[in-house]
């Protein structure tokens, strides 16, 4: 069976009504889906950090988020799908079919509007501008510095700040845009005729 990457779908087999109603559930069918998909991605080297399943119609939505410490990249996010995808054939080869009906499976790393709640989550965005609520819950915008053992060093406007992990709240990657007008140096003025799609005379 080929394997199946982002925008795939396809229809699994059939299986007894009794069955299908007993995996109806999106949390139990979620739940089944970690245990399948979670062996193969740490076999990767890699942190299964969610599993998204959504339904429309009759169609599934499977949404796995994989992460490392160096970032997965497109090659790599390539293997874990096609990994992926192998093990959810081989489930339901054995007779255990994890997902009923036809379904698409999305394999991706996190964006940045991930949250940061598990301290490797802190450790993979070092040099990042964050905001978070404090131990009082106050919010602390700050770069992240170190994370050492259980802590996090933040610099804030008011200098670096400790925090022991536990007493912060899930932190919030803050965009950073950098304008163009950084730079002294002059726009370069376009070539004659070329602006307005000038050229020779043929």
């Amino acid at each position: 069976m080929r394997p199946r990457g982002r925008g795939d779908a396809r229809r699994a087999a059939p299986r007894s009504p009794g069955a299908g109603a007993a995996r109806g559930n999106l949390t139990g069918l979620r739940q089944r889906l970690i245990d399948v998909i979670e062996p193969v991605t740490r076999q990767a080297g890699f942190d299964l950090e969610r599993v998204n399943v959504t339904r429309l119609g009759r169609r599934h939505n499977v949404q796995v988020i994989v992460d490392s410490d160096e970032g997965p990249g497109l090659d790599a996010i390539a293997e874990v799908s096609r990994a992926v995808s192998a093990a959810l054939d081989a489930a339901e080869e054995a007779g255990d079919l994890v997902i009923p009906g036809e379904y698409v499976l999305e394999v991706s790393s996190p964006g940045v509007d991930r949250p940061l709640t598990d301290l490797r989550h802190w450790r993979r965005n070092l040099g990042r501008l964050v905001k978070v609520a404090g131990p009082t819950g106050e919010t602390i915008t700050g770069r992240i510095m170190a994370v050492t053992g259980d802590t996090v060093v933040l610099e804030t406007d008011g200098g670096l700040r400790e925090f022991p992990h536990a007493e912060l709240g899930p932190g919030r990657v803050q965009v950073e845009l950098h304008a163009a007008a950084d730079t002294d140096e002059p726009l370069e003025e376009p070539a004659s005729g070329e602006e307005d799609g000038e050229g020779d005379d043929r």
